[in-house]
């Protein structure tokens, strides 16, 4: 299991976690981010584990979370959740989108 960048996969090498102004080499995104946190989850309540953390709106661009734990997983991307995917696409149908 390793550490990834969320949206490219560029894998995080280094010992101590990302800081908060630190962005992906590849890809530029924010490090320090919810969608790279051992926490998040879509199905909690703010998309997160922990019940003490903030609420933070925008879970791909750098928060101040204290209790971020970069995430080891393999390579696959944010798992993303086919359900609501699935009623999008019906959505984007019915209004001819």
């Amino acid at each position: 299991m390793t550490r990834h960048c969320h949206r490219c996969g560029w894998e995080w090498k280094y010992r101590e976690l990302p800081g908060r102004s630190e962005t992906c080499p590849q890809c530029r995104a924010d490090l320090r981010v919810c969608a790279n946190c051992q926490s998040y989850a879509r199905n909690f309540a703010n998309q997160c584990r922990d019940g003490r953390a903030e609420p933070v709106a925008e879970k791909e661009a750098a928060n101040f979370c204290e209790y971020f734990d970069f995430v080891r997983r393999p390579w696959g991307g944010v798992t993303t959740n086919h359900r609501e995917d699935d009623a999008r696409a019906t959505l984007k149908s019915l209004f001819g989108d």
